[in-house]
């Protein structure tokens, strides 16, 4: 009885800190002792999270009705109550079922995901439009219609701030607005990478000579991180993304001094060479 109440104790004091490590977690990045996905900030990630739990839901009901069903097996067609073992080859009635129930649960599963897949790939007029571009080891990003460049490098650990995360914080975040449609482009200057950042429900390769897009809708203003997912070479692990989602007018101002910025650089260039 001591014994059990001291690993109850234990599991107890690990619960508690697996919750209060997901209390103190920030919105948009992995949480200490996480065992889902993170909170979805856009309608994508939303209805990914929805048909995750609906697929659980049937299967877990798929597992328990062949527990039961071996159960029954072993119990009901075991040697001792069956010592003259049955000659049915077949039955009619459970081969049309064994055959019909599995292609009815695949249907059902097939409707919400081709749902969400046509979600994902249908896309919606753009508000904002960023080209991604992945290179070993960091992310470059151009807003064409805005005429703003720049290299979004990692932080290395010396230089971080106070609640900034390790292996995540950029010098230079991408800036988008509420509630929005942003369409990012994605290119890559060398080998593959992918853009993915688990909150938006986004996760698109980037590839050398192809030009792919994905979309996302950010509902809530904060700081959403994600990595490079595919493997690229000796710093994959150093190359994240990092996206701040802001109000229409702090972005408008960010942008109204990006190109103020690019402006003066342009125009010491020029001077430069006269």
């Amino acid at each position: 009885m001591a014994i059990f109440h001291r690993m109850l104790t234990v599991f107890a004091a690990l619960v508690g800190f697996a919750l209060s490590g997901a209390a103190m977690a920030g919105d948009g990045q992995p949480t200490p002792w996480q065992l889902g996905f993170q909170d979805s900030a856009t309608p994508i990630m939303t209805q990914i999270t929805d048909f995750h739990d609906f697929l659980n839901i049937i299967i877990t009901l798929v597992a328990l009705f062949v527990l039961a069903l071996m159960i029954y097996v072993v119990v009901r067609f075991n040697e001792k109550r069956n010592p003259n073992p049955s000659r049915t080859s077949h039955n009619t009635l459970l081969e049309v079922a064994w055959t019909v129930i599995p292609i009815f649960i695949l249907v059902v599963i097939a409707i919400p995901s081709f749902r969400l897949l046509f979600a994902q790939y249908d896309f919606p007029k753009a508000d904002v439009t960023i080209t991604a571009t992945g290179a070993q080891w960091y992310w470059s990003y151009e807003y064409p219609d805005e005429g703003i460049r720049f290299d979004s490098i990692m932080v290395p650990e010396a230089k971080l701030k106070e609640g900034q995360p390790r292996l995540l914080t950029v010098d230079n975040e991408v800036v988008v607005p509420v509630n929005a449609n942003v369409i990012v482009g994605l290119k890559s200057n060398d080998v593959i990478h992918d853009w993915a950042v688990p909150s938006f429900g986004v996760k698109l390769d980037a590839v050398p000579g192809r030009y792919q897009k994905t979309w996302f809708r950010a509902e809530r203003e904060g700081m959403y991180y994600g990595q490079c997912s595919e493997l690229c070479g000796r710093n994959h692990a150093f190359m994240p993304i990092a996206v701040r989602v802001v109000s229409q007018d702090e972005y408008d101002a960010w942008i109204a001094e990006h190109k103020s910025a690019a402006i003066d650089t342009e125009g010491k260039v020029a001077s430069a060479q006269d």
